[in-house]
């Protein structure tokens, strides 16, 4: 686009008084996830150009300072270990009194390539970025919960800077399009763009966006409630390298944006349409028969309820390399969209039909019998299955994590299963189990469970919520905190054991249980049964009717 018609496509904007912003952390062109890589970026707030760049900009002839003599890796190493946020503040003052300064022994400006200040958040406002408004050379800027900046400083950042590759400013609720016109004037070698939370942000401004950042790989609209197909079908047409898109809870997108991006982008890898409740089979039903997408390894559909069986049909057909289907609430599905799955064969990883209630086990059977590479699988709520399916999910090889929460008809058998699984395929011949959930399974009690958590040497995390034999105070003693949103009721039934909760667990059970056992052989003779009243202490459970997310514990009161 020619300068002058360029620059007629941006309004002027005055700035708003506030707004924030993060951003992704991920190099450019590798293969993980671009905005789920912050820990990498997050362990250091300045990236340092490499130990060639620094040569440049120094005399040969003068001796380098100590810390000058440092190669990059170790001085990111030594701002690593600053975890408090007041630690990492007095560092970064300390760098921007010299990013500014003149006569300095450096170009200090020149070699900052990645600033993030997540950590910071809320002790960052503009001022306190105004000294890194002359570096024009930052590839990644992050600066995730800074809910003190506003449009003028991000936008103070971004001015100029023509080098910039990533930007996230998600959860900044209070960012315009002004800044988003800036970065489109700007930033024409945009890779990653994470707005999530932005709910000013409309159409207008990410239709520009679309038009001049057109290396675009990665796009995050999480939540941005404005976005419809207008802008999404922008970016389809005008940025045909996007790898990624998420649109999660983007209310006014409909089919014919689904549609358009799956038939438009040839390489698209990760789609993800998670509470997009507009959608329907006819996004996928349209597709174009022939329509190949080798490259699609992540959809997301959770919660799209109008999504039936013939779209699932398609979607495999249409994407037969899927490596992670997430069908979590579309209560629409049965068998038959399971069947379809099993085409996927080893190539599905991860898989996600909670409250998909209409699945039995006559499919489940098949769909691991037939992707025997299922590493996750969550099955919550799905209240028809029976030990039958849990004890066929127990010989899949790499299984890690399993959701079976309020799987209601399942009983210590499939524990044991369980408990048992994978070994065999195991170099040091333990279960690879790493989480477990198992709330509201209401006809477990503790043998079972002790032989998982002996047989599992790799579980951190084991929720139980709502199984009364684990609601004695001796054994939730061991369990992590309730949410401190919870109610007083939920609380009373919150069970989840995480990390060295779960090894306290083990340890606890693996000592009673022996004086139990010796106890109980003096009381009584091998073929006689506890009485009546013993067994409702120990061992029965009541049922409870709740609302529950598979995830979330969010029990309510017994029925």
């Amino acid at each position: 686009m020619p300068r002058s018609r360029q620059a007629a496509r941006f309004p002027s904007e005055a700035p708003s008084e506030t707004s924030s912003s993060t951003s992704p952390d991920r190099t450019v062109d590798d293969d993980t996830d671009f905005f789920t890589a912050q820990a990498n970026d997050s362990q250091s707030s300045i990236g340092v150009a490499n130990i060639r760049e620094v040569n440049a900009y120094h005399d040969p002839y003068l001796a380098l300072p100590p810390i000058g003599r440092l190669p990059p890796e170790i001085l990111i190493a030594i701002f690593s270990k600053l975890s408090s946020p007041g630690d990492m503040l007095s560092c970064m003052r300390s760098i921007t009194s010299s990013v500014g300064k003149m006569q300095s022994f450096f170009e200090y400006s020149s070699l900052i390539r990645r600033l993030n200040l997540s950590a910071l958040t809320e002790d960052v406002s503009d001022g306190t970025v105004v000294p890194f408004a002359q570096c024009k050379r930052i590839e990644r800027l992050t600066l995730t919960n800074c809910s003190k900046l506003t449009d003028k400083g991000v936008s103070d950042l971004v001015e100029g800077n023509r080098h910039l590759q990533a930007l996230d400013v998600s959860d900044l609720r209070s960012l315009t399009d002004h800044t988003l016109y800036t970065v489109a004037r700007n930033c024409h070698r945009l890779q990653g763009l994470n707005i999530t939370g932005c709910v000013k942000a409309t159409d207008d401004s990410l239709i520009v966006v679309s038009e001049n950042c057109r290396q675009i790989k990665r796009l995050k609209l999480n939540g941005v409630g404005q976005v419809t197909d207008k802008a999404i079908m922008s970016f389809a047409r005008n940025c045909p390298a996007i790898l990624e898109i998420d649109l999660h809870d983007c209310k006014h997108v409909t089919n014919s944006s689904v549609t358009c991006l799956m038939a438009t982008l040839p390489n698209l890898r990760e789609l993800r349409l998670a509470h997009c409740s507009e959608i329907t089979d006819s996004a996928f039903l349209e597709l174009p028969r022939h329509l190949s997408m080798d490259s699609l390894r992540i959809l997301d559909l959770t919660a799209c309820e109008n999504i039936r069986d013939e779209a699932v049909e398609r979607i495999v057909q249409s994407a037969p390399r899927l490596r992670n289907l997430v069908l979590a609430k579309c209560r629409l599905i049965t068998d038959r969209a399971v069947w379809a799955i099993c085409k996927l064969g080893k190539n599905l990883h991860y898989v996600h039909l909670g409250h998909c209630s209409n699945i039995t086990d006559s499919a489940v059977i098949q769909l691991v019998k037939s992707c025997n590479r299922i590493r996750y699988i969550d099955l919550a709520c799905c209240n028809l299955l029976t030990d039958l399916s849990v004890q066929q999910l127990a010989t899949l090889p790499k299984l890690r994590r399993v959701g079976l929460v309020k799987c209601q008809l399942i009983s210590n058998q499939s524990i044991f299963a369980l408990a048992r699984s994978n070994v065999s395929h195991h170099p040091l011949g333990v279960s690879s189990l790493e989480r477990v959930h198992l709330s509201y399974c209401v006809q477990l009690n503790t043998d079972g469970i002790h032989d998982l958590l002996n047989n599992c040497p790799r579980l951190t995390h084991l929720s139980l919520t709502g199984v009364q034999p684990f609601l004695r105070e001796e054994l939730t003693v061991f369990c992590r905190e309730a949410p401190p949103e919870f109610t007083h009721q939920q609380r009373e039934v919150f069970c989840v054991f995480s990390g060295e909760g779960v090894n306290r667990l083990r340890d606890y059970l693996n000592r009673i249980t022996p004086a139990r056992e010796m106890t109980e052989a003096t009381m009584y003779d091998d073929d006689e049964e506890l009485d009546e009243e013993e067994g409702q202490v120990t061992g029965l459970m009541h049922a409870t009717a709740i609302n529950d997310d598979g995830y979330i514990d969010i029990p309510h009161p017994p029925s």
